[in-house]
């Protein structure tokens, strides 16, 4: 069977990497994005020159109607989705909880929840092939991120229950759903907080005393959606260097 999957954000950091990865593993890969067209042109390019098989698809994955778009267009050019990444996310700049406006707190739970609701809905629902989902969670679940991004960790504690929860409700099908847990990591999303050098200040108290890296999360990632993982589901893979 021909593994199908969409990767959403995958037009930079985690989810380019993914995106990428799972290419060069024989996967059909959609690289969603939701403004960026140039990136995600970028990494079909990237694949598509190593002999992978890939498109971009413009969709905001917290759009009920964009998702069944999504899902549309690329159930029409490579047939049933069999694997899903939900990637896509948003984060702001920091500051502490008090000083958030509810404006933002509800922006940062729609992008990053209600997008991995309705792509693990669509996904489901189109279920023929399904066999696994992997949502891009953070350590900022388990830390909380205080002064900083508690918004953005409380989004991501939602999805690391909605990802249990949805593993026992669609195990006695074969399907899998985990997540990867990824902390410290060297992307542009520190930028969007307002420090592009946290990894950086941060290094010293990583007990591997480093940054990681998008393609060691990709890694992750395939690990999971894998038949080498055909025994894992409901599971959280931390990816933070020990911290």
């Amino acid at each position: 069977m021909k593994n199908v999957v969409i990767v959403t954000g995958g037009g930079r950091g985690i989810g380019a990497a993914t995106a990428k990865r799972l290419a060069a593993s024989g996967y059909a890969v959609c690289v969603n994005y939701r403004s960026d067209a140039d990136s995600a042109a970028k990494v079909v390019t990237e694949i598509t020159q190593e002999g992978g098989t890939a498109f971009p698809f413009k969709a905001d994955v917290s759009v009920e109607a964009e998702v069944e778009a999504l899902f549309d267009a690329v159930e029409a050019r490579y047939g049933s989705v069999t694997h899903l990444v939900n990637n896509a996310g948003v984060l702001f700049t920091q500051m502490p909880l008090e000083e958030m406006s509810v404006e933002r707190f509800n922006r940062v739970l729609t992008t990053n929840v209600t997008s991995c609701f309705l792509c693990c809905r669509a996904f489901l629902k189109r279920a023929q092939a399904a066999r696994a989902i992997v949502n891009v969670s953070s350590a900022a679940a388990r830390t909380g991120s205080p002064f900083e991004y508690v918004d953005y960790a409380a989004s991501k504690g939602a999805m690391d229950t909605l990802t249990k929860g949805l593993s026992l409700e669609v195990a006695a099908k074969g399907i899998r759903v985990n997540a990867v847990r990824p902390g410290f990591i060297y992307t542009d999303m520190h930028a969007d907080g307002g420090e592009p050098g946290r990894v950086d200040r941060l290094a010293a108290q990583i007990p591997l005393q480093r940054g990681g890296t998008a393609e060691e999360v990709a890694n992750a990632i395939m690990w999971l959606l894998s038949d080498d993982a055909s025994y894992v589901t409901g599971s959280f893979i931390d990816l933070a260097g020990g911290k």
